[in-house]
């Protein structure tokens, strides 16, 4: 393949990704260094499982640049778009903070994903906390409810659409796929299970539903006895969110977020400080 076909299919790849399914990481060679490859316009397409399109030469330099976008996408606070600059000695590479000199390598390093949806079933108190955290980090927010005065654009200002109708008949025509993701928070359990009933089988990244064990247990055996399929309300996250010890309709949006977040980027839910090594270990003993 030569480099226009490999443009071309890292154009492609990279077109898919903003329109669904996993995202990727793009590095374009802004600056090199003179009769250097890769030269300037090289591109090479990293996903997520660390294959590549295109190449680098497949040496160091490629080798240097797959690690620090593969770095990039887990980054907090993450950087869509960040300027990465290389000094070269020898056959070595070392990644630098600020732009080198005429030897130097500048790459720009892009994360392309699709737009995620938040789908947000009930414009109650817990769906308008929602609404406002979702929006707030990255989400695009739409609010559905069966009730206008709770689903309406005064209401819910930042979210990007508000719905008001009979669920069934919303939800036949919404786009579900990879990228959505359905917080049920209304008003009782007849109204998740109509909703519930429309959207299970229809591929969203994640279903959560609000309530009680017993509650939640009763609409999933309606749901199991009239056949759906077991493994797909296996998947349905409910009761939802983590176990923070939320009470006021604040926290428990805190809570359901925080799952949201851990499933979209891959968290384990677990706290931060488990994972930082042992003080002890790190101190030498005191020789008598």
């Amino acid at each position: 393949m030569d480099v226009n076909d490999t443009s071309r299919q890292i154009a492609l790849e990279a077109l898919q990704a903003s329109r669904e399914g996993p995202g990727v990481i793009v590095a374009t060679v802004i600056s090199a260094p003179a009769d250097a490859s890769p030269a300037p316009g090289m591109k090479l397409l990293v996903r997520r499982d660390g294959s590549t399109l295109g190449s680098y030469g497949g040496a160091a330099f490629e080798q240097t640049v797959v690690k620090d976008c593969l770095a990039a996408v887990n980054e907090f606070p993450r950087r869509p778009v960040q300027a990465l600059y290389y000094q070269p000695e020898g056959t070595r590479i070392h990644r630098v903070e600020a732009r080198g000199g005429a030897e130097a390598y500048e790459v720009m390093v892009e994360i392309i994903e699709a737009p995620v949806t938040l789908l947000i079933i009930g414009g109650g108190h817990i769906g308008l906390s929602l609404a406002t955290i979702g929006e707030h980090v990255g989400f695009s927010v739409v609010v559905m409810d069966d009730r206008e005065t709770y689903a309406n654009p005064e209401r819910f200002p930042m979210a990007d659409k508000t719905m008001a109708g009979n669920f069934t008949e919303l939800l036949a025509d919404f786009p579900i796929g990879a990228n959505t993701y359905i917080v049920l928070v209304s008003r009782g359990h007849k109204q998740d299970e109509l909703a519930l009933r429309a959207v299970v089988p229809r591929g969203a990244r994640y279903v959560g539903m609000i309530g009680s064990r017993r509650r939640v247990s009763t609409v999933l055996r309606h749901l199991a006895e009239e056949g759906f399929d077991i493994d797909a309300l296996e998947r349905i996250y409910t009761p939802i969110g983590f176990d923070i010890g939320a009470e006021t309709p604040e926290e428990i949006a805190v809570s359901i977020m925080a799952e949201l977040i851990a499933v979209r980027r891959g968290g384990s839910g677990r706290p931060m400080h488990e994972q930082r090594p042992p003080i002890r270990d790190a101190v030498p003993s005191v020789q008598e």
